[in-house]
């Protein structure tokens, strides 16, 4: 599924700030896989503003600083490898966390892979399986 070339993908959050700042090991194959253009990243405008609401949090600002990176330099990453797409109709499945629901929405419209750290995406991956999306917390 995952190796089809400009295969679609989501990237949650959590993960994004896991390949921009904190240069997390484990997404070393994510981030070749994009530079490749192996996959198809594409978000949705609230998404761009859900990082940017996270990269200013208190618990955040600090990492940045000790990484050295920037807002602006991570936002601009995003902005490079990421399609904006409308924002998907409603899946039929409902994600306990509400915030997390718009990844699984666009996922599902586009049946694309989902990479998500959160419990509450990866709870559904047996279910999203029917409707054409492999929910992964890895790479």
């Amino acid at each position: 599924m995952g190796s089809d070339p400009l295969f679609p993908v989501v990237i949650d959050t959590n993960v994004v700030l896991d390949l921009f700042v904190f240069n997390d090991l484990a997404c070393a194959p994510l981030k070749q896989a994009l530079a490749d253009g192996q996959y198809h990243w594409i978000a949705t405008l609230p998404m761009r503003e859900e990082l940017a609401r996270v990269l200013a949090y208190p618990k955040i600002i600090p990492r940045l600083a000790y990484y050295q990176r920037s807002e602006e330099e991570v936002l601009a990453q995003f902005d490079h490898h990421v399609q904006l797409m409308p924002v998907a109709p409603r899946a039929p499945l409902r994600c306990a966390d509400a915030d997390d629901q718009c990844f699984i929405d666009l996922a599902v419209q586009h049946q694309a892979l989902l990479l998500s750290k959160d419990g509450a995406v990866l709870s559904m991956a047996k279910r999203l399986v029917a409707h054409g999306v492999c929910a992964q917390a890895a790479f």
